[in-house]
C-alpha cells in the first residue's frame, strides 16, 4: 500500500475534473487549478508541497528542470497513454511512477472535418454575419471532385481520409514511412509531399511532433501550394511555420487556414493569427469531449487509486 499527502490536477479550464468520478472516495486532499502557469519558478512554487499530480495532455509541460524541484512528488499521471512534454526518463531516474489513462482517437478527426467545413463555407463569418442583419454575404466551396491531401495517415489521418470519401474527394496522401498497402487500405493514393501541396485543395496535418517533423509545412511548402487552397491543422501547432503561415495568408496566397493548435497554448490575446479574416480558430478543442474525457478522469483516478493499492496501473 501507498499513501499519498496532497493531490493536484491541472489545468482543468472548464472546471469539470472532479465531476469525472468520486475523487472523496481517495480520502486526500485534492486541489484543482484552471489556469497554466507559464513562469517555471511560479509553477515550481505551486507543485512543490504535493506528491501526486494529474496533467491534462500537454498543457503544463513537465521537463526535467521542473521535475528536479519537486522534493515530493511520487506519481505522475498523464491523461492518454503518452505525453511527449515529460520528461520520463527524469522521473524514472527519480523514481516516480509515471502512469497514462485510456482515451479515445475519435475526437480530432471529428473537429478535422469541423474546421474543413467552417472554413470553405465560411460558417463563423456567415454566422456573425446574419445576427448583424447582414444576408449571405459570400460564395462558399463546395467538396464534392474536390482533392484532399493528408499529411501523416496514421489513425487520425485514416478517419479524416474516410470522411472525405463520403464526400466523393480525392484523397492524397503523405508521410515518411508511408507504404502504397496502407494508403490504399485508407482509400487514398499515396504521393510524394511536393505533389500533395501542389494537387490538394484542403491540406490537412495529422502527424506526431518530432524534432524531424517539426516545421514539416513552411515557406517552400505553402510556397508550392496551389492558390485558393486551405490548411488545416488540428495535430501539434510546431507542425508549421507560423510566421510563414502568417505571411501567406496576407498575401492571400492561400485561401485559409483552420487551426486548432498553436506554437504557444494558450493562444496569447492580440496574437496576429486572430486579426486574419482568413482563419478559422479554436483553442484546441481537439480531444475536448465530454466522452473523452470521462476516459481521461476517469482513468486518471483509477491510476491514483491502483498506485495507493500498490498496483500501478497503465505505467509508461
Amino acid at each position: 500500500m501507498n499513501t499519498l499527502s496532497r493531490i493536484a490536477v491541472l489545468d482543468d479550464y472548464q472546471g469539470v475534473a472532479l465531476s469525472f468520478g468520486d475523487w472523496g472516495s481517495l480520502g486526500v486532499p485534492v486541489d484543482v487549478f484552471r489556469d497554466t502557469i507559464k513562469d517555471p519558478d511560479a509553477l515550481a512554487a505551486r507543485l512543490a508541497p504535493y506528491d501526486a499530480i494529474v496533467l491534462m495532455r500537454e498543457r503544463t509541460p513537465f521537463p526535467r528542470s521542473l521535475i528536479e524541484r519537486l522534493p515530493n512528488l511520487r506519481l505522475l499521471v498523464t491523461t492518454a497513454g503518452r505525453n511527449n512534454s515529460v520528461d520520463a526518463a527524469a522521473l524514472k531516474e527519480r523514481g516516480i511512477t509515471f502512469c497514462g489513462t485510456p482515451g479515445t482517437t475519435s475526437p480530432t478527426s471529428e473537429l478535422t472535418w469541423g474546421l474543413i467545413l467552417a472554413l470553405l463555407r465560411d460558417i463563423p463569418a456567415q454566422d456573425r454575419a446574419l445576427r448583424e442583419g447582414r444576408w449571405q454575404t459570400v460564395l462558399g466551396e463546395g467538396l464534392e471532385g474536390r482533392t484532399l491531401g493528408v499529411i501523416g495517415l496514421g489513425k487520425q489521418g485514416q478517419r479524416v481520409a474516410r470522411v472525405a470519401r463520403a464526400f466523393d474527394m480525392r484523397v492524397l496522401a503523405w508521410s515518411t514511412n508511408l507504404t502504397d498497402e496502407a494508403a490504399r487500405a485508407a482509400d487514398a493514393t499515396r504521393v510524394s509531399k511536393e505533389e500533395l501541396l501542389r494537387e490538394a485543395d484542403v491540406v490537412t496535418l495529422h502527424l506526431v511532433l518530432s524534432e524531424r517533423s517539426r516545421h514539416t509545412i513552411g515557406a517552400a511548402e505553402l510556397g508550392l501550394m496551389k492558390p485558393g487552397a486551405y490548411l488545416v491543422n488540428t495535430s501539434r501547432g510546431p507542425l508549421v511555420d507560423t510566421a510563414a503561415l502568417e505571411e501567406a495568408l496576407r498575401a492571400r496566397r492561400l485561401a485559409g487556414a483552420a487551426l486548432d493548435v498553436y506554437d504557444e497554448e494558450p493562444l496569447p490575446a492580440g496574437t496576429a493569427l486572430a486579426s486574419l479574416p482568413n482563419t478559422v480558430l479554436t483553442p484546441h478543442l481537439g480531444y475536448v469531449t465530454r466522452q473523452n474525457y470521462e476516459h481521461f478522469y476517469g482513468g486518471a483516478l483509477e491510476a491514483l487509486k491502483a498506485w495507493m493499492a500498490g498496483k500501478p496501473v497503465r505505467v509508461i
